[in-house]
């Protein structure tokens, strides 16, 4: 809403402006432009980018594109060898952030390369050109997992991890190759659904 206000502001002072003879211009005049045609919009640039930016990290976000749809169908799976499903199942990461959790490397969250493919995401989006299925730019990265699991008893007392340790952190060997079971968008139609249950006020 403030950011309606705010465009209204702008376009009104514009508005103002424009109705003035150019030999009227005094500096209080000069001062209403600068802040009209420069200052106003400069906020609602940052403020607005704030703002698409937190919402951006929403699963409902994600998943607005019908492309993603399976892959948000893929956290109700009852199935708890996925990945997806077992982590949103049990609150591992927040519902309402879901996608962004695991992936805060991607796109427009990511450096400066991965903003670029953000960008050329919103291009294949409204040109409706987008691969499917939508493969990773690049391989999973261990860091994501590790950066909830490192220091989780359930992670440090797994002997399979134990062996593994070095080459998990170094990421010479990926959390992958025995979890194995990620989206699997391709097949969804095998696995049961989970519905949540309603929770009580």
């Amino acid at each position: 809403m403030i950011l309606i206000v705010l465009a209204a502001v702008a376009l009104a002072m514009v508005a103002v402006l424009a109705g003035q003879a150019e030999t009227s211009f005094t500096a209080g005049c000069k001062m209403l432009a600068f802040f009209a045609l420069f200052l106003l919009p400069g906020l609602l640039l940052v403020v607005g980018a704030g703002r698409h930016y937190q919402r951006a990290q929403t699963t409902e976000f994600c998943l607005s594109c019908h492309i993603m749809r399976p892959y948000g169908d893929s956290l109700y799976i009852d199935d708890s060898r996925l990945l997806p499903a077992a982590h949103y199942q049990n609150n591992r990461i927040p519902a309402n952030r879901a996608c962004y959790a695991c992936h805060t490397d991607y796109a427009m969250f990511g450096d400066v390369v991965d903003k670029l493919r953000g960008v050329r995401h919103v291009r294949h989006y409204f040109w409706g050109t987008a691969a499917n299925p939508i493969q990773l730019y690049k391989p999973y990265s261990n860091r994501a997992c590790l950066e909830c699991h490192q220091g989780a008893r359930s992670y440090e007392e797994n002997s399979d991890h134990v062996r593994f340790k070095k080459e998990l952190l170094a990421g010479s060997k990926s959390c992958l190759m025995c979890h194995t079971m990620a989206h699997e968008v391709d097949g969804l139609a095998r696995f049961g659904r989970w519905h949540r249950p309603e929770v009580s006020p």
